[in-house]
């Protein structure tokens, strides 16, 4: 007898199995190995590395979005928990009062699982964890208390694609949806305006993990996102983003199917008017040249801007 597995994923995850994940997810922050940073500090002392955060979850804000893809909008939003703080150091970051200012609340555990039942209250389709690298411990055991509560959407990891495979699988079977970004195809670029020198190598090696747990984009009679991965791709001044060598290689080690979402709204946010050529907006041209890549290496879905 085959059992039907529950929807979402992690309601199929027996007490103990949570147990375990949690417990090794925060022995990852006695001597920190989270993300691929390893910057070996304790922060369950209080400690702090690269990301500038403790054992202690900060959020910004959160609340339904209607600004993200179509599947996981709907009629009723995205439920964005926007925590506070980041991995990365980009110098045009449109966020950048919550991720380099540090902008946010600090919230306990119990707080975090009540935030996701509250955007389930209100009708959310997803929890939508945005900038979440660095909190993964503490959310899969708020995940674990919220479910217990009731929690029963979807689970949408938004990310900037740099990742650890040892904290990727600790979230297989509890993330739905992963959401990374495909930033950089050049480790010299990815240095300079993110402070991330390895970015390329260990976004794919991410890409690949995240899909092997969840697959291609599935969606509901609704058309709402159940499961699988979207890839968004900020399309950035003078080519910078790489963004040929990123399609080629989606389409080809991981799926020729997966979704991406071709983005046009670079600004030049932050500090970004320090480093030409990122001090402006990209042109027709530039965004025109990002899509021809997306179809002659051979992908077929995704969102793409008419109004650059």
């Amino acid at each position: 007898m085959i059992r039907k597995l529950k929807y979402p994923r992690y309601l199929n995850i027996k007490e103990k199995e949570f147990d375990r994940r949690i417990e090794k997810a925060f022995k990852l922050l006695s001597f920190c190995e989270v993300c691929p940073r390893k910057c070996g500090v304790n922060r369950l002392e209080g400690e702090k590395g690269f990301c500038r955060s403790s054992e202690e979850v900060a959020v910004s804000s959160y609340n339904a979005h209607f600004g993200e893809e179509p599947p996981l909008v709907g009629n009723f939003g995205s439920g964005t928990i926007f925590f506070t703080n980041c991995n990365l150091k980009c110098v045009y970051c449109q966020n950048y009062p919550i991720s380099q200012l540090g902008n946010g609340n600090k919230v306990s555990l119990s707080e975090l699982a009540n935030i996701m039942l509250a955007l389930q209250k209100r009708k959310c389709h997803n929890v939508n964890l945005v900038t979440p690298t660095h909190f993964v411990p503490q959310i899969v055991k708020s995940i674990k208390t919220a479910a217990k509560m009731g929690l029963n959407i979807p689970i949408v990891y938004n990310t900037s694609g740099y990742e650890s495979v040892e904290t990727l699988k600790l979230l297989d079977g509890i993330v739905d949806i992963y959401l990374p970004d495909a930033r950089y195809a050049d480790n010299e670029v990815a240095r300079k305006y993110s402070s991330a020198p390895d970015y390329f190598e260990i976004m794919k090696k991410a890409l690949k993990e995240m899909h092997r747990q969840v697959g291609d984009l599935t969606v509901d009679k609704n058309g709402m996102a159940r499961s699988g991965l979207i890839v968004r791709h900020l399309v950035l001044p003078e080519g910078l983003s790489g963004t040929r060598k990123i399609m080629r290689f989606i389409a080809r080690e991981i799926s020729p199917h997966t979704y991406i979402s071709m983005m046009a709204q670079y600004f030049p946010a932050y500090q970004a008017g320090q480093f030409p050529p990122l001090s402006r907006r990209i042109n027709k041209g530039e965004y025109r040249k990002a899509l021809a890549a997306f179809k002659e290496e051979g992908l077929e879905n995704g969102w793409f801007q008419e109004d650059v």
